[in-house]
């Protein structure tokens, strides 16, 4: 997975070189994280759309705002960006119960449906 790291208003990426300038990553995520009056912009880009997915999982535990969702340099329509924050969303809710009730997954599918 690709890291763009963002700070003072310089972005770098972390990566192979080559691979740096000969594409854009498929999934670019763009989120804040705020401390006290500060708000600090970082992009997360990757080609692999469950890594998108579970790093939005991780946005969304931690409560960091996501300002977009870009697949190959546009901006997803809201359609597919709501599908993917769905889909992350039962990844943490999923996650959630099998901690606070103690089940496996597999039960947790039966029981209430949320994606593993």
């Amino acid at each position: 997975m690709e890291v763009w790291h963002a700070s003072a208003g310089r972005a770098t990426l972390t990566g192979n070189l080559n691979e740096r300038f000969a594409m854009l990553p498929k999934y670019s995520i763009e989120y804040t994280v705020s401390f006290k009056k500060h708000d600090f912009m970082h992009h997360v880009g990757t080609d692999d759309p469950v890594a998108a997915e579970e790093f939005l999982e991780e946005l969304l535990e931690r409560g960091y705002r996501i300002r977009g969702i870009k697949h190959e340099g546009a901006q997803l329509s809201q359609k597919d960006g709501d599908r993917m924050l769905r889909t992350a969303a039962g990844m943490l809710a999923s996650k959630r119960l099998c901690a606070s009730l103690g089940i496996k997954p597999e039960e947790e599918r039966f029981r209430f449906g949320f994606t593993a």
